[in-house]
Order: C-alpha cells, then structure tokens, then sequence
C-alpha cells in the first residue's frame, strides 16, 4: 500500500523526495491561470530544495522571464546533517567550480540565486544561477535561512513530510504566501485544521498518488500527498453542483441502497461519505470526508469543525462494548445495539 511508504519514511525520517518536473508545472499553471501575474516582482524562496538536483529550481529558473520573477533563491541542507546519506554525489557543477571545497561539501549548506543575466545572452535562464556555500549546514530553523525567508515574497518547496508542522508554523511566522507538499493526513492536525476552518489556508489544485523520485534515482509511489497553499486558484472558486436530498437517494448511484442518510449518535449531522452526495438542501450540520477540501468553495460552505473538535465521547451515549474506541470520532448506529465508528470527517454547513 502507497501510504506505508510515508509512514516508514516518516518514522525513520528518511523523507527525502525529489517532485517530479510535470508535477510541478501542472500545479503552478492553475495559479497562473487564475492571475498571470502572481509571481510578477516577487522573489521566491526555495528551502530544502537540493539544487542541482531539484526540479522546482529548474522550473522556476527556466520560467524566470516568463514569470517576470524579481529573485529566485534556492538552499539545500548539508548532507552530514540529514538522517540520510547514502547515495550523496557531488555534482559536475559543484565539483568543476572554481569555490568547490571539499571540506564544506558535506557538512555546509549551499544557496542558489538567479537574479541577473550573468552569460551575457540577453535572457535570465538556470545557466545564471550563482552559488555558494552556506556558513551554517542550511537548516531551515537557522538564522541564515530565516533571514531569505524573510526577504521572500513566496515560498515553494516539498518540504520533508515529518518535519511539516514545524515548517508550516515557520512559515505562517513569517505571514507570506507559500506553495508546500504534504501528506493529505495533515490536514487533521491540530496546528493545521484551525488555519483550513479559518481559511488562512487551503488545498491546492492536484492531490492524491504521484510518484516522487528518492536520492538513488529509484521512483517512489505514495498516495494521499497534496498541496497546501494560500495562493488563490481558479478551482477554489467552483461552485460544487449538488442535488437535492430526495434526489441523492433517488439517482446517486454512490448512495444506491441508502434509504435515508445516516444519523451520527454522539453529534447532531448527517453522514455523507462523498462529496458528491452533499445534498443542496439540507441545512443542518453534515460530516464529509478530508478530501472534500479538494472541492471546497468558501463562498458555497462554511466549515464548522471536525470530529476532533465537536465529537461528544461515545460512553455518554452508548455501554462499553457497543461501540470500537480510540479517541474522539463520530459514530452511526447499526440497529442491532452496537455503533460503527466513522472515519476521520469535516463538519461543514451550506452558507446560503
């Protein structure tokens, strides 16, 4: 299963995945889509990226004219300081460097800016980049990268998965705009669910399974991993077409055998397990599963909450035994005495 390869690698914080060049470009083309000149005059900082090894790097030094891009800064992490190093190979370009030390290789971070056309061919492409070592090994949590955060005006990156609520705080500190890669799971966070309810920030336009690339070459498939942003997108603003109740359970073939929607026991919603079930005219409170977010319009829903913040414990309502513990959940009675335990769910409520 995908999702145990992000477990593994978590709980051995081994997480270092290189994103694949398309992947990046099918994102970032949404955002311009929306506003063409999202990344006009902007610097963008680029951590934990791995340069010449990076995809965004290249992408974003390729598109720098295109973009009208003001600065782009990118910085790896020494690889004495990661978790992992095997596989490390010093690159042509560092090694064919006139400032290549091989002492600092491994134990100092490197940063990378594009800023002027240094090749004097009249465009400004990855060929200028300008490089060197860093002072410190390049942790993002160091003075020296706190201080490119700060002059940045968006920050890009796939950050390492077992480090992403630290590194989300790191950057809503700072209060900029941000591109970032995480494990869908995140959203459920208790750091992180608050800035989703209070639209402080949101899903991006692509998720699920995609393929990441690991420091040996070798590919890495993992489901559930999405973007998280809070750049504007077109698909944000898409008014998700629905049905009505009556008609949900009529012609929804995903509710086929459904007579009613389920009850929760220890909370006043309904269940609705896909999003394409919600229906247009229900006005109570309506529990839906994480990836909702992938369709969710601010102007259409409101978000009340989660189960984690509005589920009522099971042993007010029910005797030990009808029912699967194991932390705060919502739950549907089965009509024979016992409760089935639901999956993680949004509270979310029809604004109009």
């Amino acid at each position: 299963m995908v999702n145990t390869h992000l477990t593994s690698a978590k709980n051995a914080k081994n997480d270092e995945f290189y994103t694949q060049y398309h992947d990046i470009e099918k994102e970032i083309n949404a955002y311009l889509e929306y506003n063409p000149d999202v990344f006009k005059d902007k610097t963008i900082l680029l951590p934990c990226d791995d340069p010449e090894w990076s995809n965004f790097t290249k992408y974003f030094a390729q598109n720098f004219k295109k973009f009208k891009l003001k600065k782009l800064i990118s910085t790896s992490y020494a690889v004495e300081s990661k978790n992992y190093k095997k596989d490390y190979q010093i690159t042509l370009f560092e090694k064919r460097s006139p400032i290549f030390d091989k002492k600092k290789t491994r134990i100092k971070g490197k940063i990378f800016t594009l800023e002027i056309d240094k090749t004097g061919d009249n465009k400004i492409d990855i060929d200028d980049l300008d490089w060197k070592y860093m002072d410190t090994d390049g942790d993002f949590r160091g003075k020296e990268v706190r201080k490119l955060r700060d002059e940045a005006d968006i920050i890009i990156t796939n950050p390492p998965f077992s480090l992403f609520k630290e590194f989300l705080a790191w950057i809503m500190e700072a209060k900029k705009k941000f591109l970032i890669l995480g494990n869908m799971n995140a959203i459920t966070y208790k750091e992180v669910f608050p800035l989703i309810k209070e639209n402080k920030i949101w899903l991006g336009v692509i998720s699920g399974a995609r393929t990441y690339i690991k420091p040996n070459k070798t590919e890495q498939k993992m489901g559930n991993t999405c973007w998280f942003t809070n750049l504007e997108h077109g698909r944000r603003h898409q008014k998700l077409s629905l049905m009505t109740l009556e008609d949900n359970l009529k012609f929804n073939q995903k509710m086929k055998g459904n007579k009613d929607y389920d009850k929760y026991s220890n909370y006043d919603a309904i269940e609705v397990p896909f999003a394409d079930a919600i229906p247009s005219d229900y006005k109570g409170a309506m529990g839906v599963p994480i990836s909702f977010l992938e369709k969710y319009n601010p102007e259409q829903f409101e978000i009340i909450g989660s189960n984690l913040t509005h589920g009522v414990p099971m042993s007010e309502f029910a005797k030990k035994g009808t029912f699967a513990q194991g932390g705060l959940s919502f739950y549907t009675d089965n009509g024979d005495g016992t409760f089935k335990r639901i999956y993680t769910r949004i509270l979310i409520k029809h604004k109009k």
